[in-house]
């Protein structure tokens, strides 16, 4: 296997070249897929990639050449891109006319017009019957295909950068959502404010799911934070924990604060006589911009992803 082209969600795919076609790498070829027929860009593989790839049992089906595209296929792949976001507006007022409570996402018309789909989001099952009809009579001689997909499937559709500055996981590596809740965030010793925590699809990020074996290995042995402890230097209650280097933040009873391997420290029966202040990064808040907002908003349901890309 030498090249690959990417297609939905940046997912690369072997490519299959008959012997009578030469490509080379960034050329726009014609393959033939589930969809129909599609204009994608050659990438080359890196031979050792290539190695461990032709090995593994998860690849995805490769995808057939059917031709190199040339200037006339080029001019059409032009038009092709402009009915797409003619036929976008065309839907949208359609649904808006028929005062549908779904949110178009993107238009999508294979290279040989012979298939129309329109990605939509929505809270709830819609009834589409009548929409349906009326595209049936703007788009003749045309396959419509009406596909639901979840709010995170929209993001993956979309693409962008993350908070974290890197294009977004589900748009570039991530194949499979796993279901993620607040909780997550919690066991991590994360700020608990939408704005930190959720991603542009307006669910918890992904990411929280990355690290959290860690931080629960890392946790085994922490004392809870207002707990009673005896350390080196005497009784004390723990106020905060820092879980990669494994210490604990103890406030002592003359008032100073001080870090203890959680090795070094013992949890005691005793009433100290301290007060300490539970910090943010232990506790629940919101920013002004988040106010108003329900946490559990964030969490997955049965919208936030469908795999029906």
């Amino acid at each position: 296997m030498k090249y690959a082209v990417k297609y939905i969600k940046n997912t690369f795919y072997p490519l299959i070249v008959p012997d009578n076609i030469k490509v080379e790498e960034g050329q726009l070829v014609l393959v033939r897929t589930e969809k129909g027929e599609e204009a994608l860009k050659v990438e080359l593989v890196n031979s050792e990639v290539a190695k461990i790839w032709e090995s593994s049992p998860n690849k995805p089906e490769p995808l057939t050449v059917i031709r190199v595209l040339n200037q006339r296929d080029l001019q059409t792949l032009d038009e092709i891109k402009k009915e797409e976001v003619e036929s976008f507006f065309k839907c949208q007022a359609l649904i808006k006319q028929h005062k549908l409570v779904m949110n178009l996402v993107q238009c999508r018309i294979t290279f040989d017009r012979r298939k129309i789909t329109f990605y939509y989001t929505a809270p709830e099952r819609v009834d589409f019957r009548a929409l349906l009809k009326d595209l049936t009579q703007v788009f003749t001689r045309v396959r419509i295909d009406l596909r639901h997909i979840g709010v995170r499937d929209e993001t993956s559709l979309v693409d962008g950068v993350g908070i974290c500055g890197c294009p977004f996981c589900c748009s570039s590596f991530l194949r499979k959502f796993e279901t993620i809740n607040v909780k997550l965030a919690k066991d991590q010793g994360m700020p608990i404010a939408p704005g930190k925590i959720s991603g542009t699809c307006g669910r918890l990020l992904c990411c929280l799911t990355y690290e959290y074996e860690n931080y629960i290995d890392a946790a085994k042995g922490m004392p809870p934070i207002g707990s009673s402890v005896m350390t080196s230097e005497g009784l004390g209650k723990v106020c905060y924990l820092q879980f990669m280097n494994g210490t604990v933040a103890v406030k002592m009873e003359d008032g100073k604060v001080k870090e203890f391997p959680k090795s070094d420290i013992e949890m005691v029966d005793a009433d100290v006589n301290v007060e300490i202040d539970v910090p943010l990064i232990n506790n629940a808040y919101e920013d002004e911009s988040d106010s108003g907002i329900d946490i559990k908003q964030l969490e997955d349901d049965k919208n936030s992803s469908t795999g029906n890309v």
